[in-house]
């Protein structure tokens, strides 16, 4: 099996209500670098490519034919306080208070674009 280079077996596909929004999210809050954009005529995403330490998301503007799907993305942070209050200034709403588990400091965030994030440090 052949996969492009900076992919993986699965990658998250999103659609959104605004991906141009995600993607500023994204790439602010935890510091995606956008690999590949390509826009419709009226300059919506038709698909973009970012890659978040090494995992790609992709994501695109919904049409009439694909409805919007946000979705729920896990992510492993240096530093779970620090990109949750960042998470925060950049409009995400609180789904669940910082606290320590088993597996890691936590807390869960919904974006402004409807998707859910579970920002988790291990120390």
């Amino acid at each position: 099996m052949k996969i492009p280079a900076g992919h993986h077996t699965v990658i998250p596909y999103l659609m959104l209500e605004n991906a141009s929004d995600f993607l500023t999210f994204a790439q602010e809050v935890f510091q995606a670098k956008l690999s590949h954009v390509s826009l419709h005529d009226d300059k919506l995403v038709r698909h973009a490519e970012l890659v978040i330490g090494d995992s790609t998301i992709m994501a695109c503007n919904a049409r009439d034919q694909w409805k919007a799907q946000p979705g729920q993305l896990f992510i492993y942070v240096e530093d779970a306080d620090a990109s949750f209050q960042t998470a925060l200034d950049h409009g995400a709403l609180t789904v669940m208070e910082l606290s320590d588990q088993p597996y890691g400091r936590t807390c869960g965030v919904k974006d402004p674009c409807g998707n859910t994030w579970w920002i988790t440090s291990v120390k």
